[in-house]
């Protein structure tokens, strides 16, 4: 089997966004997750550089590769043309293809964001729809959110929405044929499996939300 490295070489992103690193630290400077988070581009893209397993093993399994908000900020700065967040990209994947994922706290995390995100928008064509998101799961929306469900037909009518209704405008219901293709996006790029790698790899370590 191949080292985990040469997997991570394979992807494109890694290819694309890791050109050669000088730790200057310009892309941490710039970071938008650094300034409020244990997030260090600039660490992160030295340490895959140095093509150290254990290392690369200790990046899959922990928690730092899920606090990048992959704006590409970096892209715009760094001064040898790498992009941290494409590195990201490339090491969220691999994280889950080998379950590592699991180890982190936030990479388990992942399972809520495919299950909301992720499938809302192959269900109903939107990453957030208003009838999913209730105060039961999420209560930090709080009460002003719960008002607005109970009365979003009236609201959005008055907001010029065109709320799951045919036609265009703004919470329009997404025709059949629109959620079909879709489906065919995500399943030619790969999102469907990796959505079910995902699933599988938290199947006996994450209890059910439902």
């Amino acid at each position: 089997m191949n080292s985990l490295h040469e997997q991570l070489s394979t992807d494109i992103r890694f290819q694309e966004g890791l050109k050669t690193c000088i730790s200057c630290g310009t892309c941490t400077a710039i970071c938008p997750a650094a300034q409020v988070s244990e997030y260090d581009p600039r660490v992160v893209t030295e340490t895959v550089q140095r093509k150290n397993e254990g290392l690369l093993i200790q990046l899959l399994k922990g928690d730092e590769i899920w606090r990048c908000g992959e704006c590409l900020s970096c892209k715009t700065r760094c001064p040898r043309g790498n992009t941290p967040g494409y590195i990201i990209q490339a090491l969220r994947a691999l994280s889950i293809k080998t379950n590592l994922f699991r180890e982190s706290e936030q990479g388990l995390l992942q399972l809520k964001v495919k299950r909301t995100a992720g499938d809302h928008i192959l269900k109903y064509g939107y990453c957030v729809y208003i009838d999913e998101v209730d105060t039961d799961r999420y209560p930090e929306q709080g009460p002003v959110w719960e008002w607005y469900r109970k009365n979003r037909e009236t609201i959005l009518a008055r907001l010029g929405a065109n709320y799951n209704q045919s036609g265009a405008g703004t919470l329009r219901k997404i025709s059949d044929q629109s959620l079909h293709d879709l489906h065919a996006i995500f399943r030619e790029t790969g999102a469907i499996d990796r959505f079910q790698q995902i699933e599988d790899g938290c199947y006996n370590g994450v209890p059910d939300e439902e």
